[in-house]
């Protein structure tokens, strides 16, 4: 079961800082880990948007390619 509870950002610092210290280093740790993993999502996407890509005239060039090779192996 989960609760949602509306929190003013400025009432969420306070509690924050109230918390112990090897809470404080747990809430950081996962804060952190979030970060990172948009980090790397946004890395991929960044990557797989700049990555070459295959021309038409290469596209036809691997279909015509496999095309030969199954006949190949089918004879």
């Amino acid at each position: 079961m989960q609760a949602q509870i509306e929190i003013a950002f400025e009432q969420l610092v306070q509690l924050v800082k109230h918390l112990p210290e090897n809470q404080w280093s747990k809430l950081k740790q996962e804060v952190d880990k979030e970060k990172i993993t948009d980090k790397e999502v946004s890395d991929l996407e960044a990557f797989l948007l700049t990555a070459p890509t295959f021309t038409k005239k290469q596209l036809d060039e691997i279909a015509k390619t496999r095309k030969a090779i199954n006949q190949w192996r089918t004879k």
